[in-house]
């Protein structure tokens, strides 16, 4: 997981960070802004008190034009995250994006395995019983995936009006289309269009040109588009089976069918 950092922009035009990561944006008041780069909410890691006075004086000041966007993708899986970010802005506007859970566990193992080649098997991990289908959600990378597990927390405090979900699927194949929704749901003129991507056929993900011509463009960094280890079918089958239910309810709760059956 990577480290979460501030991206302070303008509303004319707001890059967004190419990582396929939760995204917290935090603004709409003119106090400093709310900035947690270098908080993290891990359970018991902090007080609210202290993850409140400690992230807000790493705020830059913003202006009333401004957006102050903040990325760290453990929030939406930490259970105390969400009454701690609307304790302290509850006009926060959240940018979750989501990817198939079985293909992001896969990913997730794969990233692990690159750090800790000694680690046991995808399979192994993935199931307390394997014969008898019992999936061990006890396991992060496969707890991550059960979304709708994670946002019952966020709706209580937040409405689903004030949490956008971007395919990551669809930020891949289609980046300008996913932040031109981005950019309506935040308020702002749709700046970002299909001029700023171009496709990186060796990551196989969509990298971020700068408006104008000087500067190279912002691409993922080595840790992104490795080439992911081979799981058995039958594995992928059996963790598709026990996803599916989850899928099926956080469809129904967000009003958007993701079609990862």
């Amino acid at each position: 997981m990577a480290r979460g950092f501030l991206q302070h922009c303008s509303r004319e035009l707001c890059l967004p960070c190419p990582a396929l990561s939760c995204l917290v944006l935090l603004g709409g008041d003119t106090t400093p802004a709310p900035h947690c780069g270098q908080c993290h909410t891990s359970p018991g890691s902090f007080l609210t008190i202290t993850f409140y006075f400690t992230c807000r004086s790493l705020m830059p000041r913003t202006l009333d034009s401004q957006i102050t966007v903040e990325k760290t993708p453990s929030y939406f899986v930490t259970k105390e995250a969400p009454r701690r970010i609307f304790n302290m802005s509850r006009d926060t506007k959240l940018i979750v994006v989501v990817r198939n859970p079985v293909t992001r566990a896969i990913s997730d193992y794969t990233q692990t395995l690159s750090k800790k080649p000694d680690i046991p098997t995808f399979e192994g991990l993935s199931f307390r019983n394997r014969s008898l289908g019992l999936v061990d959600t006890s396991w992060n990378a496969i707890r991550i995936g059960m979304y709708a597990v994670h946002l019952e927390s966020w709706l209580q405090y937040f409405p689903l009006s004030q949490i956008h979900f971007v395919s990551g699927e669809k930020l891949i194949t289609d980046p300008a289309g996913e932040m031109g929704k981005v950019q309506d749901f935040l308020g702002i003129k749709r700046v970002i269009t299909d001029k700023h991507f171009y496709f990186n056929k060796t990551k196989g993900f969509p990298c971020l040109k700068k408006s104008d011509s000087s500067g190279l463009p912002r691409c993922l960094g080595k840790s992104k588009g490795r080439t992911h280890v081979q799981i058995d079918p039958e594995v992928i089958d059996q963790l598709r089976d026990f996803y599916r239910p989850y899928n099926i309810k956080f469809y129904e709760t967000v009003g958007q069918d993701f079609r990862w059956e």
